[in-house]
């Protein structure tokens, strides 16, 4: 795709790593940590895939393409919580966020079923299989669409120094309320700035605190 090759001509020989990105124990933490996840979305599978075919029946899946350390593509894997062919529909939206993000915290493209899933944050739980690969990790940057990313400037590119998680400073800090892209950006270069294995642990157990009580989903 053009959108794949301008990402990765324009920041491969322009990205420095963040040493987040080569720590090896933080590498095995998330291949654990991704295995225990996987077991748990295994158990919850069956539950979740039948409320989506009897809400809106179709694909179980939602792949999009975003992109990882140094602007390298991949497919974030999620539960689907739109309607069948949401992308396409997305233009009858409007958008509710400043900047090169789309937001709506009132989407109608969500079904039913999809507003549980994204309040409770089930609908994530297939990016344990992104993390095993190596695509993200369960602590980092938001990750972001080709669309954004092609329209960065030259401090949005640090971003992607480090892999995108799962969970990070914009998921413990508002999630869906932060609607300004700029915010998202300072939040993204604040967790390089402050990253440690102890900061990524202490970001894991706020992630549990927020996704309990539901704060900022949508």
């Amino acid at each position: 795709m053009a959108g794949e090759s301008l990402v990765l001509t324009r920041s491969a020989g322009l990205i420095v790593p963040h040493r987040s990105a080569t720590c090896k124990i933080k590498r095995l933490i998330d291949i654990l940590g991704a295995v225990v996840g996987l077991i748990l979305t295994a158990i919850l599978a069956i539950p979740i895939v039948i409320a989506i075919q009897i809400d809106n029946p179709g694909t179980i899946f939602y792949r999009q393409l975003r992109c990882g350390l140094r602007g390298k593509p991949f497919r974030i894997l999620k539960f689907r919580s739109m309607v069948v062919d949401a992308d396409r529909k997305q233009h009858l939206v409007q958008n509710q966020a400043k900047g090169h993000i789309f937001k709506n915290t009132n989407d109608p493209r969500i079904t039913r079923v999809g507003r549980f899933l994204r309040r409770t944050s089930l609908d994530e739980l297939p990016q344990f299989w992104n993390v095993l690969n190596g695509e993200m990790s369960l602590v980092g940057t938001r990750p972001p669409t080709l669309n954004e990313v092609q329209h960065y400037k030259p401090h949005h590119w640090q971003r992607l120094r480090t892999k995108p998680g799962m969970t990070g400073e914009w998921q413990v800090n508002g999630r869906s309320s932060v609607i300004d892209f700029e915010d998202i950006v300072s939040m993204d270069l604040t967790y390089q700035r402050k990253w440690s294995l102890v900061y990524d642990f202490k970001l894991i157990l706020k992630t549990i605190a927020v996704v309990l009580k539901k704060q900022g989903a949508c």
